[in-house]
């Protein structure tokens, strides 16, 4: 028979909690008057984003009159890009999920030139549909299928990675 080894368990001290020191008790009022401004500014969410829709456009028409080369192109992806981010921010999920797909269509230059007109044409005209028809998720069967075929036709021309 073998005999057990003995073993000893070591336990490293907790550096980072020596450096931070000990995490301060949540304030439920703190937390309250977060909410409550939150709550304030949720009515001009809408309006945010529709600022953000209308530079989107702005940009799409400046691809037309200019091509979706050089700045131009790149123009209209950043605008793209900062939609990705802001359309969940601003309870408009199926606006992030557009723009995202839009991104992977345009994200570099090599990208641009390749990217058919009317696949970037649609992209805009959905999320520009999206906010005017209040459409804010995938739960709308509309919503669900027109951003899936547009992924769909993405991952055609790029592929799934991007």
């Amino acid at each position: 028979m073998s005999q057990a080894k003995p073993y000893e368990i070591i336990n490293p001290p907790n550096k980072l909690k020596a450096k931070t020191g000990s995490i301060p008790a949540v304030n439920p009022e703190a937390i309250k008057r977060a909410e409550e401004a939150l709550e304030q500014v949720k009515s001009e969410f809408r309006n945010w984003l529709a600022e953000e829709v209308r530079k989107l456009e702005r940009a799409h028409a400046d691809i037309h009159a200019n091509g979706l080369g050089g700045k131009h192109g790149e123009a209209l992806f950043v605008v793209a890009h900062d939609l990705r981010g802001l359309g969940s921010t601003y309870e408009f999920p199926i606006v992030t999920r557009l723009a995202k797909s839009m991104c992977k269509l345009i994200e570099t230059a090599e990208k641009r030139a390749a990217a058919p007109r009317a696949l970037v044409d649609a992209h805009v005209g959905a999320i520009r549909a999206a906010l005017i028809q209040n459409i804010r998720s995938d739960t709308d069967m509309v919503g669900r299928e027109l951003v899936e075929e547009l992924e769909r036709q993405v991952i055609a021309r790029v592929g799934a990675e991007g």
